[in-house]
């Protein structure tokens, strides 16, 4: 359904720093840069999601977020501790999530722009 997504940031440096923590965890890598953005994906040149150097922007309000598919369970939770090592804040520490389903295991985190992300794997170990 979705080609891609991108994401408005304040610091691209910061947020550079923040998403090849958190993503790299998850298998993903910087795809392309420049000095407006940075887009993160599997193939050179293709990027799946993005980050993009805007000063005035500003994270939709609750509700949204954005959840990363995760390989295994342990990619979750080095998801998390990576990404707080570089400027994320805990909303929501690796674990089950009995009330989303039986295997759910899942991390929730905020950007440094505010922005809700989680990496998620839904399958039995």
């Amino acid at each position: 359904m979705l080609h891609h997504l991108s994401f408005g940031v304040k610091d691209l440096n910061l947020s550079g720093l923040f998403y090849d923590a958190a993503l790299s965890a998850l298998g993903f890598r910087r795809v392309f840069e420049d000095d407006s953005a940075i887009g993160y994906g599997l193939i050179d040149g293709k990027d799946l999601f993005c980050i993009k150097l805007r000063p005035d922007a500003v994270p939709p309000s609750g509700g949204f977020h954005l959840a990363f598919a995760a390989p295994s369970r342990n990619a979750v939770d080095q998801f998390y501790h990576a990404a707080l090592k570089v400027g994320g804040l805990c909303n929501g520490a690796a674990g089950l999530r009995p009330q989303y389903g039986a295997y759910y295991y899942a991390a929730f985190l905020i950007d440094p722009d505010g922005y809700r992300i989680e990496a998620v794997i839904n399958t039995p170990l």
